[in-house]
């Protein structure tokens, strides 16, 4: 029998995540972009990870998430966020800590210096599973799974 696992991602400019709720294990993908093809290679790799586990994989309506031309594997449904619900977001809520910890009136010179700034953010939340999971564990999902 397949585990179900509770898990929310979010793709924004250059970054890729994911979290899971019960244990606080997060991981990151850097891309170089955020559009549709990014988002496949995120779908693949957490696919392929996770292939006997059935993810169930909770999405904000940005425009890369909605394309028909996504192949989404079975074992990773996409169960889209209502329109203008950020405080549903979880992975919002992980972004607002690294901003507070690593971004905080911080200005960066380069792309360079940014894609180094997101890798010690991601490392930093990955490295975290007991924050991960109190900052994304909201009460009503804690108690279902």
């Amino acid at each position: 029998m397949k585990n179900i696992v509770l898990l929310h991602g979010a793709i924004t400019m250059v970054r890729d995540g994911a979290a899971f709720t019960k244990d606080g294990t997060c991981v990151y993908l850097i891309m170089p972009a955020s559009d549709m093809e990014c988002f496949q290679i995120f779908l693949e790799t957490w696919a392929k990870k996770y292939s006997r586990q059935l993810i169930l994989l909770f999405i904000d309506g940005a425009g890369n998430h909605h394309s028909d031309e996504l192949e989404v594997s079975p074992n990773i449904p996409l169960h889209f966020l209502p329109p203008y619900s950020p405080e549903l977001n979880r992975q919002e809520n992980l972004w607002d800590e690294i901003r507070k910890k690593l971004f905080k009136n911080h200005a960066l010179k380069s792309i360079d210096d940014a894609y180094a700034k997101l890798e010690e953010a991601a490392l930093y939340i990955e490295r975290k599973p007991a924050l991960v999971k109190s900052i994304t564990s909201f009460p009503y999902i804690a108690k279902s799974i």
